[in-house]
């Protein structure tokens, strides 16, 4: 099976295989030492000099970790949102109490950084700005480092959706001078799904300190005191750790530059070939294409559903579809985490022979 969707991802042999492996004592010197390393893991790659957070959830989960941390009843927060999951932190928020104003674009736009800033400026009242890095519905990447920026420069938190980012593209949450970065193990880090990241910074722990949003498993006060003792406040994932110590192995022996330089050139190549097929990208400016996952529109007069079918019942290729409004209009080819070139070429081979069938049968 190709499986070629942004998230869970494939995972390598030896990952399987570490999370394969017997209980342990979770409150034990055997366990202690595996945290510390996946916690040093994560903070190397999420460019933190203190401790990221690990729960043991999805990456849904570690956004409501990051807005009940942060936030209390009637704050007003700006959500930038230009896609499904944008619109879901929105949600979170919503559901906890915030006052949420909206700056929501056109699914297939990157958010404008001087609009975020000009908000800022006309309403004073906004504590934190909402935003998803990558947007894997649409295949757009924000420009975060200029919309944080903007946020800095106005003195107000600033919480990311790097689910689908970290680990695959840039994002270094200190050199950015961002708040709250969450991600999570299903995406570019190689593992399955199980766990979830939250990275809070010195603003994010001082407002942390009069938050008033109800929280209990999701208390990041308890998870940082726990890890302090290398112990998880409640009974962790451990096999997602155990695969996640294995993952940093392979993450560490490519490096970080390679690992960004390997999604940049699938990506580019996934473009060029999509392109080269006459089909047209979601992302309206190809300068914010996404190098995680690339969304692309279905030809006039074909049915995508039918066509992701046939890719999947018949030659084991698992496309992504769409999301929302974009159900049976787009599909998505995720490249991200454990991918070579030659698993998306082969992905976009059937793509290509179908959609030839279909256009003839027409």
């Amino acid at each position: 099976m190709n499986l070629r969707i942004p998230g869970p991802t494939p995972c390598p042999e030896e990952v399987l295989a570490a999370g394969a492996k017997q209980m342990m004592n979770h409150r034990g010197p055997e366990f202690a030492q595996i945290l510390r390393r996946v916690t040093d893991g994560l903070n190397w790659v999420f460019g933190s000099s203190t401790d990221v957070l690990s729960f043991t959830t999805s990456g849904t989960g570690g956004l409501e970790v990051a807005i009940v941390n942060t936030l209390s009843p009637g704050d007003r927060v700006l959500s930038v949102s230009i896609g499904s999951f944008g619109d879901r932190i929105k949600s979170i928020a919503k559901t906890y109490g915030a006052d949420v104003v909206s700056y929501a674009l056109e699914w297939g736009e990157a958010a404008d950084p001087a609009v975020v800033g000009k908000m800022l400026d006309d309403d004073a009242s906004i504590k934190a700005v909402l935003v998803t890095h990558n947007e894997t519905s649409t295949g757009v990447t924000n420009p975060l480092e200029a919309i944080a920026k903007e946020v800095r420069a106005r003195d107000r938190l600033i919480i990311v959706d790097a689910v689908s980012s970290m680990s695959s593209i840039p994002c270094p949450v200190e050199r950015w001078d961002l708040d709250v970065v969450v991600s999570g193990s299903q995406k570019g880090w190689m593992v399955p799904p199980g766990l979830a990241f939250v990275y809070m910074g010195e603003r994010a722990w001082k407002a942390n300190a009069d938050a008033k949003m109800p929280r209990f498993y999701f208390d990041a006060a308890k998870a940082r005191d726990s890890l302090e003792k290398l112990q998880n406040p409640w009974t962790p994932a451990m096999s997602i750790y155990y695969a996640m110590d294995k993952a940093f192995e392979l993450i560490r022996a490519e490096g970080l530059e390679g690992v960004f330089t390997r999604h940049e050139a699938i990506a580019s190549y996934t473009r060029q070939r999509v392109k080269g097929l006459g089909l047209k990208l979601v992302p309206v400016n190809e300068q914010f294409a996404s190098n995680t996952v690339t969304a692309v529109w279905w030809p006039d007069g074909v049915d995508g559903k039918a066509i992701s079918k046939r890719a999947r019942e018949e030659h084991g290729i698992v496309l992504g579809g769409g999301q929302g409004k974009l159900d049976g209009k787009i599909f998505r080819v995720g490249h991200l985490g454990w991918v070579q070139q030659h698993e998306v070429a082969e992905a976009l081979d059937i793509v290509e022979k179908l959609l030839a069938e279909a256009t003839a049968s027409a």
